[in-house]
């Protein structure tokens, strides 16, 4: 199996590319440099965190350490996103909505795959 299958990783991808795109074309052309990129580094920062704790599975305690990164970088993310809309930066509400929504859903997922793996479950090699 591969990375590529689990589902934390596909959704953190499909919300990379949104988040990606948001920051190109809805946000001023001043943000691009400063919230714009944070919000793009920290939503790859989940994505590749999940892929290095993958790589590490066979060392639980570093899968653990990894997927907490992600879940610490979602975390971040959710808030450059707030930032963002609360500056006005950002001011389509639907997108935002949709985001905060995906982000707080692959929170509640990177959350329940960490137990997963904390409990050992077989199901994640």
């Amino acid at each position: 199996m591969s990375y590529k299958n689990l589902e934390v990783w596909q959704l953190a991808r499909e919300l990379v590319i949104d988040i990606h795109r948001m920051t190109l074309e809805k946000l001023p052309k001043f943000e691009m440099f400063e919230e714009g990129s944070q919000i793009r580094r920290s939503s790859k920062s989940i994505k590749s965190n999940i892929v290095e704790g993958y790589g590490r599975r066979r060392y639980k305690q570093e899968f653990i350490k990894y997927l907490t990164y992600a879940i610490a970088s979602n975390d971040e993310t959710i808030d450059h996103l707030e930032n963002l809309y609360e500056t006005g930066s950002l001011q389509d509400k639907e997108l935002y909505e949709n985001l905060h929504e995906g982000l707080d859903r692959l929170g509640r997922k990177i959350n329940l795959f960490l137990q997963s793996v904390e409990s050992g479950h077989r199901s994640i090699k």
